[in-house]
């Protein structure tokens, strides 16, 4: 009997592992995607700004945001 309770323990311990692996694959995956979206954006701000003249893509989009009424 302690020995069924101890192979059941073990095959619990075992799974615990492998969604912890699984659950860091994940999180991994997640960062993965938003650094190459967050590349893909800066790219393209960097080829809006080399289209415009003497203002960058940063600077048109704060100079909006802090416009007065």
């Amino acid at each position: 009997m302690p020995k069924l309770l101890e192979n059941k323990l073990s095959n619990l311990i075992n799974e615990i592992k492998e969604i912890k692996k699984e659950l860091i694959l994940i999180e991994i995956k997640k960062k993965h995607g938003a650094r190459h979206k967050l590349n893909k954006w800066k790219s393209l701000g960097e080829e809006i700004s080399s289209k415009w003249n003497k203002i960058s893509a940063e600077e048109e989009i704060n100079a909006q945001r802090e416009k007065s009424w």
